[in-house]
């Protein structure tokens, strides 16, 4: 169905009673407020229904706005999210924290242009929607492998709009808060040409109420009976920042060693109930407990001590010059066994991308040491009674990873993840909130381990069961529901976001042409 231009009130006696668009000042300033409204939806602060509020204050900054000034507004808007949301990126250096939000506004200052000419067609809040999931869809990609840190749907890990992650994934979970907010807006706005006012008025606040609604009732797989006793051990580290480490690495390994032993005496007693598995965190060795007699004696005597397979987080030698981040399965009688080694790496943390040039012109690019190789297939691990969906740290970000462990038969999954540099930054509560959706997406039970915090468990409901504070010691035995069921959002997969970005991208097109034909015409 072709899309037509709204034709917009030629006088000021018909654009009475509609919302006037703002100066550029006013207009920045919406914007700007905008933005921080949608950092205050993401955790810590949580406040999920800030989220379509700042996409409502973002449409009205843009409507009826030049396309240059739209981009600045865009981008304005965009370094007042995410200078505060990503601000965990600061112990690295504030200049990589000021390039890294610097490039990822340059989406936004896109989105805006976009925005403007689609909000001159009809149906306009769903086009806009569209085009916010299809924002998200190229910051996953691009650059350096993307980087889709906070998406809309990840500030909402327990609110209305967390139901739809189980239709249409992570994409359907933005388009809906984005939908929403682009439907506030255009309650503020006024009516359009040719409209009854009461009807558009009506129409509108019923689709704004009802898009959240609708999340509630989405239906859910139902529990199947069948749990595991998952252990978790967080050791904590005695560094602090970028040198977590402190100035000897198996201080780390020995704290995970101890509190493994702490909890196999916490069975002896009956304290807790004896775990199915144990799963350390990511990074719960960096020495490499293949080619270390130290390493190797420190994990199987802490492994015999509790009885069952432990999932160590490791940081293995691949050849010469290179290693992986690895998930291994060590039982107590054979040693080391599978492994996952993480497939999505972390950009100059974990490799640097264009090497020699940046290695030229930073010597802080050297702190990466041996470049890591990325693995090649899911993380589903046999141990024990279960098969787990092994997920590391970066990559529960990334909805086709998720997905894969999930369809090679992960249940639960576990999430081993190391926030040390991070710690008391927005990084690990944000971190918890992805799981809370993964959690809803595919039907699973989350169990997430880190080195100093958060370690959680989540319900495939999406909601918390377990969380330990962060810079301490803890452990636990937790009871996790098995599921086997499979989602509509496991199924389809990416699917709804590619319908989303087609349309987004569909209207932009008409809209372009609509205006090309009508400067044409004048």
């Amino acid at each position: 169905m072709a899309l037509k231009t709204a034709q917009e009130p030629a006088s000021a006696a018909s654009r009475a009673g509609s919302w006037r668009a703002p100066e550029a000042p006013a207009r920045l300033a919406a914007s700007v407020v905008g933005g921080v409204l949608l950092y205050l939806a993401f955790p810590p602060s949580g406040w999920w229904f800030c989220a379509p509020l700042g996409v409502a204050l973002l449409a009205l900054a843009l409507r009826g706005a030049r396309l240059r000034r739209a981009a600045w507004i865009g981008y304005a808007g965009g370094l007042a999210f995410l200078l505060p949301t990503l601000a965990w990126v600061r112990p690295i250096g504030d200049d990589a924290w000021l390039a890294l939000v610097g490039v990822e506004s340059l989406f936004w200052a896109a989105l805006a242009v976009a925005a403007v000419l689609v909000m001159r067609l009809r149906l306009w809040p769903l086009w806009v929607a569209c085009l916010w999931v299809a924002q998200e869809w190229a910051r996953g990609l691009f650059p350096v492998g993307g980087f889709p840190w906070a998406r809309l749907a990840f500030s909402q890990g327990e609110s209305p709009y967390t139901g739809f992650a189980a239709l249409g994934g992570a994409p359907l979970v933005s388009f809906t808060v984005a939908l929403t907010g682009a439907l506030l807006a255009a309650l503020v706005r006024g009516r359009p040409a040719r409209w009854r006012a009461d009807r558009v008025v009506a129409g509108t606040f019923l689709a704004a109420i009802a898009v959240p609604v609708l999340g509630l009732v989405v239906p859910r797989p139902g529990d199947e009976g069948r749990t595991v006793r998952i252990g978790v051990i967080q050791g904590n580290v005695p560094g602090r920042g970028m040198d977590f480490l402190g100035d000897e690495p198996a201080v780390v390994l020995r704290n995970h060693a101890d509190e493994t032993h702490r909890m196999a005496q916490a069975v002896r007693v009956g304290t807790l109930t004896r775990p199915d598995i144990v799963v350390w965190p990511e990074n719960s060795t960096d020495i490499d407990p293949y080619d270390n007699a130290y390493a190797r004696e420190v994990i199987d005597s802490a492994a015999k001590d509790i009885g069952v397979p432990i999932l160590v987080g490791a940081v293995v030698k691949i050849g010469a010059e290179n290693r992986a981040t690895r998930g291994v399965v060590w039982d107590p009688v054979t040693g080391p066994g599978a492994y996952y080694d993480k497939r999505r790496l972390v950009p100059f943390g974990e490799y640097t991308p264009f090497k020699d040039v940046f290695l030229a012109l930073s010597s802080r690019a050297n702190l990466v040491g041996r470049q890591s190789v990325a693995g090649d297939r899911p993380g589903a691990l046999r141990m024990g009674p279960v098969t787990i969906g092994a997920v590391e740290c970066y990559e529960v970000a990334f909805d086709g990873t998720v997905r894969d462990t999930v369809l090679a038969g992960g249940t639960p999954l576990v999430v081993q993840t190391n926030n040390a540099s991070y710690a008391l930054t927005n990084l690990p509560p944000q971190q918890l909130a992805m799981s809370q959706l993964r959690a809803v997406e595919f039907n699973r039970a989350v169990v997430t381990a880190a080195t100093t915090g958060i370690s959680a468990y989540v319900g495939p409901d999406g909601r918390v069961g377990w969380r330990t504070g962060e810079l301490v010691a803890g452990m636990n035995v937790l009871d996790v529901p098995v599921r086997t069921q499979k989602t509509v959002a496991a199924r389809v997969g990416a699917l709804p976001e590619w319908v989303l970005v087609l349309m987004g991208a569909g209207a932009t097109v008409a809209a372009i042409s609509g205006a090309i034909s009508g400067r044409r015409r004048s």
